[in-house]
């Protein structure tokens, strides 16, 4: 049996725990102190509901965060310091070069683990072994419908409510992305992290008022050869600015904590 914490209870959280095999059970949950009372109620005395890594009794065997770019930077460190390994998706938090290397240098002197999971996308295996032979680009685009990009900066770039066709209107790095548009830099910042860096790494995002759903695509080019991905993802239903597959891919992560077999 596996027991693991998670840092976060939003709806991707909701939405992991249910696909969890029955060897990997949730022993600790890490919310924010003035919700820790009502969502102990909500899930039963089984499951230890804390506002602090320091407050965990017991021993878990892993971590997954699902709690935003502000949670991990409140938790990641006390998560390596008491010897957790981690899963991390809010990827966009890499993005800022000081925590990455504060990030890196603690799991190093503490022997610890911090996996960065797939995602929203795919092709993450792949472009990270195109690397060791050389990538001479990757391009990430972003297209969504305009009501998508609203609350965002792109209010700032472009009229959201006046477009009748695909609209391109940021160009820049993953860097950058990361830094205007925190809320969607998790993609951009994986595919930075696994290939060619956040500063080399292409971002173009795509207003677009025939898209029903996120469309992510992936252009990459090297040694290797070539590569092309699309992924028209679906959202959660409990919160639409969230991915089903961002949700599956923490859920894979925590059950091949008791597999044998990893693919």
């Amino acid at each position: 049996m596996k027991k693991i914490v998670m840092i976060g209870y939003g709806a991707m959280a909701q939405a992991v725990m249910p696909l969890l095999p029955e060897a990997v059970k949730v022993g600790w949950l890490v919310v924010m102190p003035e919700d820790v009372a009502k969502i102990q109620t909500i899930v039963g005395d089984e499951i230890q509901v804390v506002s602090s890594v320091a407050e965990i009794i017991g021993n878990p065997d892993c971590a997954v965060e699902m709690a935003g770019q502000l949670g991990l930077k409140a938790h990641i460190f006390d998560l390596i310091a008491a010897g957790i390994d981690v899963g991390v998706i809010s990827v966009g938090t890499f993005a800022d070069t000081d925590f990455q290397e504060a990030v890196t240098r603690a799991a190093k002197a503490k022997g610890v683990k911090v996996a960065i999971l797939s995602g929203a996308i795919a092709g993450i295996d792949g472009l990270a072994s195109a690397k060791l032979a050389g990538l001479d680009s990757v391009l990430y685009q972003g297209r969504k419908n305009p009501r998508s990009w609203k609350g965002s900066y792109a209010e700032e770039l472009i009229d959201l409510d006046q477009l009748i066709e695909a609209t391109t209107f940021f160009r820049g790095s993953a860097r950058e992305a990361a830094a205007r548009f925190p809320a969607n830099a998790n993609v951009a910042a994986t595919l930075a992290l696994a290939g060619i860096g956040m500063d080399q790494t292409a971002v173009e995002l795509i207003a677009d008022p025939e898209m029903k759903r996120n469309q992510h695509k992936i252009i990459a080019q090297g040694t290797f050869g070539e590569m092309e991905i699309t992924m028209m993802g679906v959202p959660l239903a409990d919160n639409p600015k969230t991915s089903m597959l961002a949700a599956l891919s923490v859920a894979r992560f925590c059950r091949q904590l008791d597999e044998a077999l990893w693919v």
